[in-house]
């Protein structure tokens, strides 16, 4: 948005119409996330490559948004490059093996100023309050502390690792009564052994073992890529764990590979969703968590989308779907009695806890017939096979009922049926019943589909 300060008086407003209902629909439509977030623990991890770029400061007013709608954080953050800054100041060459890294005193000593430096930055970035700011009258406290606790990754295939080690244990109790208190959670990619010793550690397997250990409701990864993309480069918005397994067996880069990784041992560890979203979108956290399909790539061991028979609690969302094509009049307007009493006959699909499409089946079993009715795709959903899948599900159901033939009366989209293989037929070929509720004025044409 506009800075609304530095806007002279003369000039004209810089929304247009269109732009405020966008504004007003995008609003409204997060209201469901920002009622479904509040009170949830969401642990977020960036390289020391964000801290570097000039967005930074936007990213982290976007985490005091989130903190103020009362969002659960836990910030990991990562320091590569401002290690690798220092240790090339002091002519210091950091050795990998088996991807690995190799931390001899001299680099845990850049690690430890590096990483100290970058916490330092974010805890200043959080206590900004500065009027005329995004994080104007914030009251952001954060805490950091010896909550991770490391062991070295000793001596593997004749290579000693020296200083560098992983996660043993996350202090999760401790991390859960500052959330309770109100503060961010600040981690940095160091942990201590029980004997007092320093380990320098991966950012991601920080943040996974801190997500699982919290049951967090979300991991998100700020990558440097898009997301998970198929041999296209196309990006790969849902993941469920099988589909991840096969990701990450496909070739990634380091990076990707790491955070997909993490991201599948985090699911299957308790946490509902892991996100990967890149980092260099501005608002890149707002555009994953408060629109339905966000910008990156969602892993799951949840249905994020799928057909199912619809429930009494569905009735608010089917009524919202379809109010808009009876207006138009190319649905029959159905009342709310009406549909919970014929609530059993409807089948939905729900993506994110919403009802992106709907249709019906009503039987007419003497002459082993089926009409297919309301069926109806949110607009912002359709050209994507969803009408497709929800023929295929009423098709399947129908047979199982020992349906043979199944009709539709359409007014607007004729040719829609008739490239399914519907053909257009009588009103006399409709069972005896539905002849006797055909609406003349509707004038409806009658298409019937072989089974």
């Amino acid at each position: 948005m506009p800075n609304q300060n530095n806007r002279k008086e003369k000039d004209p407003p810089v929304t247009t119409p269109t732009d405020e209902q966008a504004f007003v629909r995008w609003f409204r439509g997060s209201t469901p996330y920002i009622n479904a977030f509040r009170g949830r623990t969401f642990v977020i991890t960036f390289g020391g490559e964000l801290v570097a770029e000039e967005q930074f400061a936007s990213f982290v007013h976007d985490i005091g948004l989130l903190n103020s709608l009362g969002v659960r954080l836990v910030l990991v953050h990562g320091a590569r490059p401002q290690i690798e800054e220092r240790l090339n100041a002091r002519g210091i060459e950091l050795h990998y093996e088996n991807g690995l890294r190799i931390t001899d005193a001299a680099a845990l000593a850049c690690v430890k100023e590096a990483a100290g430096t970058v916490r330092v930055e974010l805890e200043a970035l959080l206590s900004m309050g500065l009027a005329n700011s995004p994080m104007a009258g914030a009251r952001i406290r954060v805490a950091s502390g010896n909550f991770v606790t490391a062991q070295p990754l000793g001596v593997r295939d004749g290579i000693d690792y020296q200083h560098t080690g992983e996660v043993r244990r996350i202090d999760g109790e401790a991390i859960q009564k500052q959330l309770h208190d109100g503060a961010i959670v600040l981690l940095s990619p160091i942990g201590y052994s029980p004997t007092g010793e320093t380990f320098n550690l991966s950012a991601e397997d920080v943040a996974t073992a801190t997500a699982m250990q919290l049951r967090a409701e979300k991991l998100i990864f700020l990558t440097d890529a898009k997301g998970v993309t198929d041999s296209r480069r196309r990006l790969i918005r849902e993941l469920n764990l099988t589909e991840a397994e096969q990701a990450l067996a496909r070739k990634q880069s380091e990076e990707m590979a790491r955070c997909l990784g993490g991201a599948l041992r985090a699911c299957r560890g308790g946490v509902r969703r892991a996100h990967l979203i890149d980092r260099h979108v501005d608002g890149a956290l707002l555009l994953e968590l408060f629109t339905r399909d966000g910008i990156g790539t969602l892993v799951s061991g949840e249905l994020f989308e799928g057909t199912r028979r619809a429930s009494i609690d569905d009735v608010g969302g089917i009524l919202e779907l379809i109010a808009p094509l009876e207006a138009e009049g190319v649905l029959v307007r159905r009342s709310r009695e009406l549909l919970e009493m014929e609530i059993d006959q409807f089948i939905v699909t729900e993506r994110d806890r919403m009802i992106v499409a709907c249709a019906a089946l009503y039987p007419f079993a003497e002459e082993r017939v089926g009409e297919l009715a309301c069926l109806a795709v949110h607009r912002d959903y359709r050209k994507q096979g969803r009408g497709d899948d929800l023929l295929a599900f009423i098709e399947r159901q129908a047979r199982d009922m020992g349906i043979e033939r199944l009709f539709v009366l359409t007014t607007r989209t004729a040719h829609w049926f008739q490239e399914r293989g519907f053909r257009e037929a009588d009103i006399k070929d409709l069972p005896v019943k539905k002849q006797a509720m055909y609406n003349w004025q509707r004038r409806s044409k009658v298409f019937i589909k072989p089974l």
